[in-house]
């Protein structure tokens, strides 16, 4: 990320520059924003060649956002697009169903991996095995039970 910069161990979010003081790194867009913006005079930034690194939280929200202003548009009939008002009765209650429709989806999901979720046997029996010695160590050192 940073030519001439040392991170510290303790800390992997914090960058230790000469003649500046401990730098924190929240991720590299920051960083290279920071560095571009001469906010750390003196250092080389080695920038990726990769391109925009998107998060979860960052695609759901341009997902969630993108829908948001095409039901807007819909709706408010924003760009004079003269739809039909069929098409605005229908689009006007939307965001309610996607609602329903991604509770009952989450709850399918969960229901499904609930269904088909794995035994570990051996380590149920290891388990047991752990709990009989602890018992017989405790019974050793006086503990009755």
């Amino acid at each position: 990320m940073v030519k001439h910069a040392e991170s510290d161990l303790n800390n992997p979010r914090t960058v230790k520059i000469p003649g500046v003081a401990v730098c924190y790194v929240i991720n590299a867009r920051r960083a290279e924003v920071a560095l571009r913006g001469g906010l750390f005079s003196g250092c080389l930034p080695e920038i990726p060649a990769a391109g925009v690194i998107m998060t979860k939280l960052l695609e759901w929200l341009f997902g969630v956002s993108l829908v948001g202003a095409v039901w807007a548009l819909v709706t408010f009939d924003l760009l004079d697009l003269s739809l039909p008002q069929t098409y605005r009765e229908v689009a006007w209650p939307m965001p309610l169903y996607l609602l329903v429709s991604f509770g009952c989806y989450s709850l399918a999901t969960v229901g499904y991996r609930v269904a088909t979720f794995n035994d570990c046997e051996e380590a149920a029996i290891e388990l047991q095995e752990q709990i009989k010695e602890a018992k017989e160590d405790l019974r050793k050192k006086g503990l009755k039970m």
